[in-house]
């Protein structure tokens, strides 16, 4: 990703098996990956579906060994598409037809292209379900629609075996896409979807892949893990999931584990968010977060993003909305804050946001009907703006220092494609940022958390940081995609509703 300048490309980028388990063998399936440029991670990123606007609505063996009673679980081997795009071979039928897809904890259900899709031209590109060639064939018909954040699939449900390694799930209803309009799916290195998520979330509540397998006894531990390989100039390895355990040559020390707090998502409860080890202030008190292999960075409250820009340097599109909030209500915010008025009834007393019942969020309809389309904007920017005065106050800032911070904030506001560049120069002198997760610290470098295309001065870099706002009671939240994930060897402890981390090696 050379200097502050940045190719028109990039900046669209970041818009954008038997019948019985084999379980005395590891499958290990060799892998490829393609050489990075900036347009490859252009597509790469713009082709994996973003889930934000979803959002709202203990048994595991030994970490420290492979196997339990002679077992071994069966590992499925993934390919990594410029640290954008994880995806691995599953089978279809009998015999197995050959799909390539996202293993993507964020969804519950599985799809793969129809041959019945005929007027999307990403079917055209990609393998596609033949019913007619496989004989444990079963018709369904009932239709299915998935929306994501920046791709949607239609078309109806089907039952068929489905192999993954060594594994053979037996009546596995899935979706044949016939619909997948625009470009996302049109790039993308895999055919569909494998969702890992719980049954809630399921669309047409669908018993999910992950469901049968146990169901049907195939594997011998109620747990799965991913190990996500970050170096994507590796062509051979990408990574790999495990199905019934971890692989104790994937990670370092004990994982720590958190419960899932909502059977949806893999969802836990997150702590704070820091930057050079100063608090962010946004999820002091704590917010949610979600474990997710289907999204490639890391999505956040906006007003913390900002904030990690604004210390790394990162720019976007200047937000004209938080310049005005802070030149019409800067001195204000701060003089309420000093007289003690509770941080969530500034905005409010200030005339931004519309208080009713002590919550800033909850307003009438006749209200919201008479609001202008701008202020749910210029209410979120206000409430930014006041934890962003608080963190400044607890540092005898003066108010001069408050404004030139606060506008510098503005300056690092993601663009509306969500994502910022950075100077790759300067890469080494950046801070860590930190997440608190079961009262531990997991730290990311720079390193880790840039994606950077090219060597030298034609070098590109992108933060690995996007904004997302999800309003209370379910937000704010978190996302934790791959950026993270390949730096923590993740456990999804599904038979004690748990998610562990440990040092990826």
């Amino acid at each position: 990703m050379a200097g502050a300048r940045v190719s028109g490309a990039l900046l669209l980028a970041v818009w954008g098996l038997s019948c019985l388990i084999a379980v005395t063998a590891v499958e290990v399936v060799p892998l490829k990956k393609r050489p990075l440029t900036a347009e490859r991670l252009r597509l790469a990123v713009k082709s994996v579906p973003r889930k934000a606007h979803a959002l709202g609505f203990h048994n595991v063996r030994d970490a420290n060994s492979l196997t339990k009673n002679g077992s071994v679980p069966d590992i499925e081997p993934l390919r990594n598409y410029l640290d954008a795009q994880y995806y691995g071979e599953i089978g279809i039928g009998s015999p197995p037809q050959v799909f390539t897809v996202i293993f993507d904890t964020g969804s519950s259900n599985l799809w793969v292209p129809s041959s019945r899709c005929i007027f999307s031209p990403a079917c055209w590109l990609h393998h596609r379900y033949k019913s007619r060639k496989s004989s444990t064939y079963k018709p369904d018909g009932t239709s299915i629609a998935i929306q994501y954040g920046t791709g949607q699939m239609a078309g109806f449900l089907s039952t068929d075996y489905v192999t993954i390694g060594d594994v053979v799930v037996k009546d596995q209803t899935f979706a044949e896409s016939t619909s997948e309009p625009g470009l996302v799916f049109l790039f993308a290195k895999f055919d569909g979807i494998l969702g890992l998520g719980f049954k809630a979330i399921s669309k047409g509540q669908v018993t999910p892949v992950w469901y049968n397998m146990l169901a049907q006894k195939l594997i011998s531990q109620p747990v799965f893990s991913f190990w996500l390989n970050r170096d994507a100039s590796d062509e051979e390895d990408g990574g790999e999931i495990v199905f019934g355990g971890v692989n104790k040559d994937r990670f370092k020390g004990k994982h720590v584990y958190t419960p899932v707090t909502r059977e949806g998502y893999w969802q836990f409860n997150m702590g704070d968010v820091a930057v050079d080890g100063q608090s962010t202030g946004f999820c002091a008190k704590g917010c949610a977060a979600i474990a997710d292999s289907g999204t490639s960075l890391l999505a956040g409250p906006t007003g913390i993003v900002a904030q990690i820009n604004q210390a790394i340097g990162a720019t976007g599109l200047v937000s004209e909305e938080c310049k005005m909030v802070v030149t019409q209500y800067g001195d204000l915010i701060v003089e309420l804050l000093l007289a003690q008025v509770t941080p969530d009834k500034v905005c409010a007393q200030a005339g931004v946001c519309t208080l009713r019942n002590d919550n800033p969020h909850i307003a009438s309809v006749l209200d919201k009907e008479n609001q202008k389309v701008g202020d749910d904007v210029l209410c979120s920017v206000c409430e930014m703006a006041v934890v962003w005065v608080q963190n400044q106050l607890r540092q005898n800032r003066t108010k001069q220092q408050i404004e030139d911070y606060l506008n510098q904030l503005c300056e690092r506001l993601p663009s509306p494609n969500g994502q910022s560049v950075v100077e790759c120069a300067k890469i080494s002198s950046l801070p860590n940022v930190s997440f608190t997760i079961a009262n531990q610290t997991f730290e990311l470098t720079p390193k880790q958390y840039i994606l950077q295309v090219g060597e030298g001065a034609a070098a590109q870099c992108l933060s690995g940081f996007t904004g997302m706002d999800v309003p209370p009671p379910a937000g704010p939240i978190w996302i934790l995609g791959d950026v993270f994930m390949g730096v923590y060897h993740t456990v999804f402890d599904f038979g004690n509703k748990r998610i562990g981390f440990a040092k990826a090696v």
